[in-house]
């Protein structure tokens, strides 16, 4: 959950990095540090607790001239307080080399004794640090080079990391290695990058290489060299490098949340383009072919993801049992992989993740795969980790996702849910008239969330009345039940105004005893076949003297005399309600955050791609 930027070639060394640590700090911001090599030869590290910016505050007194390679970390804390001596880059005892990584390494204790016992000083807390020192250990061997010292060291380190190290002893060269955690090569003219994705090097590298796990980049200005852990050269494999600087940039709205909550049509739109027969009433996703048939046959769909992904399957669930008619578990990756599941066959698994490196739902997809089960992935982030090992699957189009707080990824990864739904359920018992329907409403959907996003102004005012709240409770039903999670969880990752999501019929079994004139109380109240449910239950708030906040249609009257606020939405299926209802929530969650004064895109203690346990 750290960012890395790596850089080999002419240009100015320091701004090349701090450019890239900018766009990598979604990643991270705990501490920040860089290395860079002069033309001395002298190792020159700056490192600082805090943000990029804290870090880029202390280089005016650091040589520039001459550096041709440098790497450059921002840290999310595992082992070690958020401290300058915890901060990476980490250097060995002789001073000559320096590392960064990304991951956990599950042995560092072990390693640290053996290396303390043979007189080596640590200075961090870190799992990193013991890294360095066995790089350094190694390299006392009689005719040891540094890439045999980098490959041992690799071979005795257990866990996850994406290891980046430089040398005094080959001032020219970057070493590289990775194992369930990202790493991405730029190859560019005269020039060459490593990062944890490709965000720091758009519009500099022109193909990009995935490489593979547990291989050895060897990286200069000139040259992009590839090695398995015995040595043997390997021929690297590069590709396009997609995307633009403009889609990582922030554009002229104020956070990269807001312009992502505004980019949600769009985003829409692009997930469904090509894949939605509207004639047809049909959905096509070439990315699942090779295993159709056992979709469309599966006595049982898995979903397994984190965070807001497991909310999006929790709303494929719903859909997947109402249209297709398919038996559908989700599950928290998280947990999945801890316990023996019952895995059966005709069984189908889908992993989500807007990153494609989440180390819970990689470690499942891996344990699904060992037991024979189909696995597909619904990722972001192509070549992603999960992307390739699932070899089958889906991309979401959602674009880069800067901001920590998910927001468009969810509406893309439940539009690509509904039109897997949509498929089988043509596959199986939906005849076309009925399916040209479905297609007609979900191709009406960017537009509709348009239109939802239309009610910024209200969210602003409610946004200032509830800015000192302590507490927010959010109610829904049916497939707006996991509208309500999300909703609750954007509220508490960037305002940190503690938040529940229940299933609105749950209040009354516990969290009732917490309504009074105090407690905000959101409902996700559409005109769906459960609507006069939800009625029922804003009536038991109001009845408590609870503040109701309603989510509810454009044309909705009766919701007037019950709700003390009410934000408009367009109506739609009611299956595809949460594509429309969760946009204003997200909205909501900016503003309260906006108004409390919080980061809002780098919220405190989380990081956007979560590649450790």
């Amino acid at each position: 959950m750290c960012g890395i930027v790596g850089y080999a070639g002419e240009k100015k060394t320091i701004p090349i990095l701090i450019d890239g640590l900018k766009r990598l700090e979604y990643r991270g911001y705990d501490s920040a540090g860089l290395a860079v090599i002069s033309k001395e030869r002298r190792l020159e590290v700056r490192k600082s607790p805090g943000r990029v910016s804290e870090l880029e505050a202390t280089l005016k007194d650091m040589p520039e001239t001459g550096n041709r390679i440098g790497i450059a970390h921002t840290r999310w804390a595992t082992h070690g307080e958020p401290t300058k001596e915890n901060a990476h880059p980490h250097i060995d005892c002789t001073g000559n080399i320096a590392l960064v990584h990304n991951g956990i390494i599950e042995n560092y204790e072990a390693l640290r004794t053996y290396l303390e016992e043979r007189g080596h000083t640590f200075i961090s807390k870190t799992d990193t640090e013991v890294v360095a020192h066995l790089i350094e250990e190694f390299l006392k061997e009689k005719g040891t080079t540094f890439l045999d010292a980098f490959i041992k060291a690799i071979q005795h380190i257990k866990g996850s990391y994406a290891i980046v190290a430089i040398s005094v002893l080959e001032p020219d060269t970057i070493y590289a290695s990775h194992l369930s955690s990202p790493l991405v090569i730029g190859q560019g003219e005269g020039e060459n990058f490593l990062a944890s994705d490709a965000s720091p090097f758009l519009g500099k590298a022109s193909e990009v290489l995935y490489p593979p796990e547990d291989e050895v980049v060897v990286i200069t200005k000139d040259e992009i060299k590839l090695f398995d852990l015995n040595k043997n050269k390997r021929d690297p494999v590069f590709e396009k490098l997609e995307g633009t600087l403009e889609s990582i940039q922030k554009g002229s709205y104020s956070h990269f949340m807001l312009k992502e909550i505004h980019e949600q049509p769009e985003r829409i739109r692009d997930a469904m383009r090509g894949r939605l027969l509207l004639r047809e009433g049909d959905a096509k996703l070439g990315g699942l072919e090779p295993i159709w048939g056992d979709i469309v046959n599966a006595k049982r769909i898995i979903i397994s993801a984190c965070g807001t992904s497991w909310h999006a399957g929790l709303v494929g669930k719903y859909m997947l049992e109402e249209i297709a008619r398919v038996h559908t578990d989700v599950e928290y990756a998280s947990e999945l992989r801890y316990r023996n599941p019952v895995f059966e066959k005709g069984d189908v698994l889908f992993v989500i993740s807007q990153s494609g490196e989440t180390a819970d739902t990689l470690a499942t997809l891996r344990e699904a795969k060992s037991k024979g089960v189909t696995v597909a992935g619904i990722v972001n982030t192509v070549g992603s980790t999960i992307a390739r090992e699932a070899g089958v699957g889906v991309y979401i189009h959602a674009g880069p996702e800067i901001g920590v707080a998910s927001t468009k990824a969810f509406t893309s990864q439940v539009s690509i849910l509904a039109l897997i739904t949509l498929a089988i359920g043509r596959a199986k018992y939906i005849t076309q008239e009925k399916g040209v329907v479905i297609a007609e409403a979900m191709n009406a959907l960017p537009e509709k969330v348009g239109r939802a996003l239309g009610a910024e102004d209200e969210i602003k005012s409610i946004a200032r009345d509830f800015k000192n709240s302590k507490n927010f409770l959010y109610l829904g039903r049916g497939a707006n039940f996991p509208t309500a999670l999300e909703g609750a969880l954007k509220l508490k990752e960037i305002s940190y105004i503690h938040a529940e999501g229940y299933p609105a019929a749950e209040m009354k079994h516990g969290p009732i005893a917490l309504i009074d004139e105090n407690m905000p109380v959101v409902f996700v109240a559409p005109q769906d076949g459960i609507y006069e449910k939800v009625l029922s239950n804003i009536e038991e708030v109001r009845a408590r003297k609870g503040k109701v906040i309603a989510i509810a249609n454009e044309g909705d009257d009766r919701i007037k005399s019950l709700a003390d606020y009410i934000i408009r939405v367009p109506r739609t299926l009611g299956w595809l309600g949460p594509i429309v209802n969760v946009a204003p929530l997200q909205l909501l969650a900016y503003y309260l955050a906006l108004e409390r004064g919080c980061p809002i895109d780098q919220p405190r203690n989380l990081a956007k791609s979560v590649t450790v346990e």
